[in-house]
């Protein structure tokens, strides 16, 4: 049974003109009239959800007649409430209170405003994920909330310009991306697999949103992992691929991932057993440094010149141990022969005289600290390319210091003969 009445369809039959409807035609239309009415109800719901309100409506009722091909009903275009008023000798009968309007007062009324002319203007949302201040972008407003048992009252204090970042959203793939890099880097790092990934991070083109997220892993992985030599390898190996991507912008990362590298190649301890060759992981980065300054340093003037300040003074700290004066020389040599010329020649006679106690077997038993030492005798023998022999001259009892610098790279030596030769690299 239909919950429209028959009377009620005999009433907008008399409004439309037709007075001698029967009863039972009436009582046939109530079921089709209520499915229309439902249909439009529900076409009239789903605009208002669309539209993110709460309340129905003459638009939304419009909105549903013109989906279904009907003509929308005209003067019914009020933003506020219709208010129904009974009629009265009829209890199913309603009308709309509609107030009476003097048309001279309609004649007289000012007209409105004109609206203004469409126009575009562009202005900035967020640079480097901070929003700017400016009138076009709505102001942030930071209240704290108060605090437990104490009313919020609020103090007269100077304005502050406060800019909160932006929200970051990832998509779902380069959440998945991201997740399964780490992964490999974390577990699998000597799979065939993770070789595909950094081949990947060198050359896709659509990771720029992952740099931070990729910055930040490696920096905590960095500071907590210094006793993993496999993870630590496999972390340089991400930021020498993420160098090669061209189409990233890494260099607004760079103040968060140079104390990364630079940890790395003048740490004192990488990796917790004997067997984990952490020469091998100093000379790699002490590669990927000179690339990061060569790549970069007209960008950023300082920064070559911060990191030769850092490793020069690891290399003169008697405190420091002997990997780290390893590393030391390593990134010093690896930044080309003019910072070996200013900074590492200048210095080698006061550091030989520190190394030389650690390389004699009369002075350091300890095999591990005289293995280090002569490392570090290699490096320096390799990078600097100087022999110091020094000999005695009989005929005149003098003393002559000859600097043989004829040893570059792999190059091999010859040596002076003398009366009295002894070798002090």
């Amino acid at each position: 049974m239909s919950i429209v009445p028959k009377e009620t369809i005999e009433v907008i039959a008399q409004s439309i003109g037709i007075s001698n409807l029967s009863s039972d035609a009436a009582l046939a239309l109530a079921p089709d009239v209520e499915y229309r009415l439902r249909e439009i109800i529900q076409e009239s719901i789903k605009s208002m959800r669309h539209s993110r309100r709460t309340t129905i409506t003459a638009d939304d009722v419009d909105a549903a007649l013109t989906l279904r091909n009907v003509e929308p009903v005209y003067g019914f275009a009020s933003g506020g409430p219709l208010r129904f008023k009974r009629a009265i000798g009829h209890k199913d009968l309603f009308y709309i209170d509609d107030k009476d309007v003097d048309f001279k007062d309609v004649i007289e009324a000012p007209l409105p405003k004109a609206p203004l002319d469409a126009s575009l203007v562009c202005h900035w949302l967020a640079i480097d994920g901070v929003q700017p201040a400016i009138p076009e972008n709505a102001p942030l407003q930071v209240v704290a909330p108060p605090s437990e048992g104490k009313n919020f009252e609020p103090k007269n204090e100077l304005p502050v310009d406060i800019k909160l970042p932006v929200k970051h959203v990832l998509s779902r793939e380069l959440q998945l991306y991201f997740d399964k890099i780490t992964e490999l880097t974390l577990r699998r790092s000597d799979s065939p697999l993770f070789k595909q990934a950094l081949v990947s991070l060198a050359t896709d083109s659509g990771l720029h949103p992952l740099v931070p997220y990729f910055i930040c892993f490696i920096k905590d992985e960095v500071s907590r992992g210094l006793q993993d030599f496999s993870l630590l390898f496999a972390l340089m190996r991400v930021v020498s691929s993420l160098l090669q991507n061209r189409h990233i912008n890494i260099q607004l990362y760079l103040h968060d991932l140079m104390p990364s590298v630079v940890t790395c190649l003048v740490a004192r301890r990488l990796g917790n057993r004997l067997a984990d060759n952490h020469w091998e992981l100093r000379n790699y980065t002490a590669n990927l440094v000179a690339s990061i300054c060569k790549r970069f340093g007209h960008v950023y003037n300082e920064l070559q010149t911060r990191v030769t300040k850092t490793l020069i003074n690891a290399l003169l700290d008697p405190k420091k141990s002997l990997t780290q004066h390893y590393g030391a020389i390593q990134g010093l040599a690896a930044l080309g022969s003019n910072v070996v010329r200013l900074l590492l020649l200048s210095n080698l006679e006061p550091y030989l005289r520190l190394l030389e106690p650690d390389m004699l077997l009369e002075k350091q038993k300890n095999e591990m600290k005289r293995h280090e030492a002569w490392r570090v005798y290699g490096a320096l023998l390799k990078k600097s390319a100087i022999v110091d022999l020094v000999w005695k001259d009989d005929l005149n009892s003098g003393r002559l210091l000859v600097s043989l610098f004829d040893l570059f790279g792999e190059g091999t030596l010859s040596f002076i003969p003398g009366p009295e030769m002894s070798l002090f690299l």
